[in-house]
């Protein structure tokens, strides 16, 4: 029989050079979530928002050309002098060129605001890619550590196997030289029984630990080493509370959108009022059956005003206003649903480390238990009955041992991340953390698209691009 000291848990087992580490775990699951790429394109697309909100402040130069193919065909009514009348012929190809601009100048504040929103819907997107980062990676760690309590799950079913044809072979044994009745050696065929079924259900959970490692992760599992020591948190609740209030990306992207409804009403109310703009134009018209040629050109100041539309500035500005009503009425609801993901976060957690104590002392109680009842039962003074409730207390004792060793790394991870902390530069990963802003810096001036500008960021979308 194993000692006490060395039945609990694999996590402690000797680590292999080959071993995979939960860092490489959590490297797998930043470098390959389709998750990650989808909101990482989402806020590129937020990104584009700022540049086309900017556009309304820039010129707009447009072209238009046309070509003309008139004719005439005309009979005049006849006279004393030419009783058959007079008929003339006219045709004309003719083209022209117009190039036309105009430019915003003043609009009360309306597209400025209108800016100054799509920036906080950016800063808010950041942020909702921030959490789903954390998503990834707090599921990457509950995949390995899901791994390696499957696998010792199937250890310890093999072992209980093992244990079991043992003692139906003793029960056997004496049966055959009368100690025991067939009674006896039907309780151990029908104990091995029911652990053979046990294990083959460990196999097949473990065959969906991995299943769900490989989605998590982006691979299959290899051979994994226990994890590190558990990650620091923070000392307790309170100050944890007050840690995920100043720093988990969801609370921090409803503000950015509470602002971003606030300057949406601005905006709108603004777009009530009157605008003044420049526009400017010259055009180009020849004549290809003559020498005519025409150029005209012309440079207005224009100033108008919506009076009336069916009620819809009206209208806009109202709904703008409930949406940033829920907005804050959204914020309030995330704040609390942080703390209370921090306290449920932090329960976890001190109830797995009560687990941990509570399933060792259970192990050694329930190992020396069945190492004095099968003693005894050699003896004759316990039934093959007492020994294999006591197998079966020790399997539950180690399998109780297993969950609370996984479940202490998963909520110390869940600390993290109801903190705001479960991200790959707090983490220190070994990878090359995604930039937001790199993107951003590069479309916020809304550059041509053949323009040097234009040129680096079709390159840059193409290094993006997924096979």
């Amino acid at each position: 029989m194993v000692a006490a000291s060395c039945i609990g848990f694999a996590l402690f087992a000797p680590v292999t050079a080959t071993a995979e580490t939960l860092a490489d775990a959590l490297v797998g699951a930043y470098n390959n979530s389709g998750l990650l790429d989808q909101n990482r394109a989402v806020l590129r697309a937020a990104d584009e928002d700022v540049a086309i909100a900017k556009s309304a402040l820039k010129p707009v130069v447009r072209w238009t050309g046309d070509l003309t193919q008139s004719y005439n065909r005309s009979i005049s009514g006849g006279s004393l002098l030419s009783p058959a009348g007079t008929r003339t012929s006219t045709d004309q190809l003719s083209t022209s060129v117009n190039l036309i601009a105009s430019l915003l100048v003043y609009d009360f504040g309306a597209t400025k605001f209108s800016v100054e929103a799509s920036k906080e819907t950016v800063l808010a997107t950041r942020e909702t890619l921030v959490s789903v980062e954390q998503q990834i990676l707090l599921r990457a760690v509950d995949a390995y550590m899901g791994v390696i309590q499957a696998e010792q799950f199937v250890s310890l079913r093999e072992n209980n196997v093992r244990l079991l044809t043992q003692e139906l072979r003793a029960a056997r044994d004496r049966f055959e030289v009368g100690e025991v009745t067939r009674t006896d050696v039907a309780l151990a065929e029908a104990q091995l029984a029911q652990a053979r079924s046990g294990l083959a259900g460990a196999q097949g959970d473990l065959i969906s630990a991995k299943a769900y490692y490989k989605v998590a992760v982006g691979r299959a599992p290899g051979r994994l080493s226990r994890p590190p020591s558990l990650p620091r948190v923070p000392e307790n609740i309170a100050t944890a509370k007050g840690l995920a209030v100043r720093s988990h990306p969801d609370i921090k992207s409803v503000q950015h959108q509470v602002a971003a409804a606030d300057l949406l009403i601005r905006s709108s109310e603004a777009r009530m009022e009157p605008q003044v703009s420049v526009q400017g134009s010259f055009g180009l018209t020849e004549n290809f059956d003559s020498q005519a040629s025409n150029r005209q050109g012309s440079v207005s100041l224009q100033v108008g005003q919506t009076l009336y539309q069916g009620g819809a500035l009206s209208s806009a500005v109202r709904k703008n206003r409930a949406q940033r009503d829920a907005q804050r009425g959204n914020l309030h609801v995330v704040v609390k649903d942080v703390e209370r993901a921090v306290s449920d976060a932090y329960a976890g957690l001190a109830s797995a480390r009560a687990q941990i104590q509570a399933s060792d002392r259970q192990v050694r109680a329930a190992l020396i238990a069945f190492q004095g009842i099968r003693e005894e039962a050699a003896l004759g003074a316990r039934t093959t009955l007492d020994v294999l409730d006591a197998e079966q207390s020790l399997l539950d004792a180690r399998s109780s041992s297993v969950t609370a060793q996984t479940q202490i790394y998963v909520a110390a991870y869940s600390v993290l991340q109801a903190t705001g902390q479960l991200t790959a530069r707090s983490l220190n990963l070994p990878v090359q953390i995604y930039d937001p802003a790199a993107y951003y810096n590069l479309v916020k001036d809304g550059p041509a698209k053949l323009s040097k500008e234009g040129k680096q960021l079709d390159r840059v979308l193409r290094a993006l691009q997924k096979d």
